[in-house]
């Protein structure tokens, strides 16, 4: 016992269980927390594991607690509350639903792309799901408002809806296979829209920005341009590969005579074919850059320079900030 308490006095349970300056370990640390099975994770554990991490950061974890439970009590943290705030993420909108939330969508607007009404509504769907996955995964530091999260949804859902529409009947005497990635295109240019529109405060008035010891320097606007562009990139990716490679998939199995005697069961097939995907493109895509990005001060606007330069007498070559998911 006296081993495991000497172990836990020096465990720091902020520290990432794999190195975050690899991608490899990246992908290792969101395929832990996007874990689809802690969405079913009952409230009062999830409470439990909020107490457990704030005891752990005090010092004062319970006698006889093992290294083990703390690692779990972190991974459902982080699953669960915002990195900011530390308040508990509303369920729709944490990562570890994009599975779930994610492969329903994503199959039903492939199987479903041929006719208007129904390319309309899935696009609407899907972008009604994104706005609030990028609302609940934001950097909290910079708030948000009603009219401008309003604005927003509307203009990337006409965006999304308005790409679809019009790829659709630029496509009719396309072939087949052309077709079937509309949706993609539209999610593709959609993203484009939603996540900066989502975010603008952060574009307009800058985005929190520490040195390495957590101390807040002030806000860049150049820094959230850069976290927003990853953030971006990495949700194409993260939807790339199921959009693009499933149509092909389909198309396929579509000309074998048992799989068009079942035609009810295409749109189930997408979808679990869709999950399959997004089980390992969802820790893939959230890896491709670190959530805590460093910045070379020297990329920061001018007078952000200036107040660094004045308030550190030694210089500071780098700032840390947030990017968000």
């Amino acid at each position: 016992m006296g081993r495991m308490e000497a172990d836990l006095s020096d465990f720091n349970i902020d520290a990432p269980r794999w190195d975050q300056c690899t991608f490899l370990g990246r992908v290792k640390h969101f395929f832990n927390i996007t874990d689809p099975r802690t969405v079913l994770v009952p409230e009062r554990e999830l409470d439990w594991a909020k107490v457990m991490v704030e005891q752990s950061r005090m010092g004062t974890v319970p006698p006889g607690t093992q290294v083990e439970q703390l690692f779990y009590a972190k991974k459902l943290y982080d699953s669960a509350f915002h990195p900011d705030t530390g308040h508990k993420m509303n369920v729709i909108g944490r990562m570890s639903f994009q599975v779930p939330g994610g492969m329903i969508i994503t199959g039903f607007m492939l199987q479903f792309y041929r006719t208007m009404p129904a390319v309309v509504f899935w696009q609407w769907v899907n972008q009604s799901f994104n706005a609030l996955v990028n609302y609940t995964n934001r950097n909290a530091a910079s708030p948000t408002s009603v009219r401008q999260m309003a604005v927003s949804y509307i203009t990337a859902t006409t965006t999304a809806v308005a790409t679809a529409v019009g790829m659709n009947m630029l496509t009719k005497r396309a072939p087949p296979l052309v077709g079937r990635w509309v949706p993609f295109a539209a999610v593709a240019a959609a993203n484009c829209v939603n996540i900066p529109m989502m975010r603008q405060q952060e574009l307009i008035q800058g985005i929190c920005v520490k040195d390495r010891n957590h101390n807040e320097i002030g806000h860049s606007r150049r820094a959230a341009a850069i976290g927003i562009t990853q953030v971006v990139i990495s949700r194409i990716t993260m939807a790339a590969p199921g959009m693009i490679l499933l149509p092909v998939l389909m198309e396929r199995l579509e000309k074998l005579r048992f799989v068009q005697r079942v035609r009810v069961l295409h749109a189930p097939l997408q979808v679990l074919l869709s999950g399959c995907f997004l089980i390992f493109m969802v820790p893939v895509a959230c890896g491709l850059f670190p959530q805590q990005c460093e910045l070379p001060v020297s990329y920061l606007e001018p007078e952000l320079q200036d107040t660094i330069k004045a308030k550190y007498r030694e210089p500071v070559p780098h700032v840390y900030f947030n990017k968000g998911l």
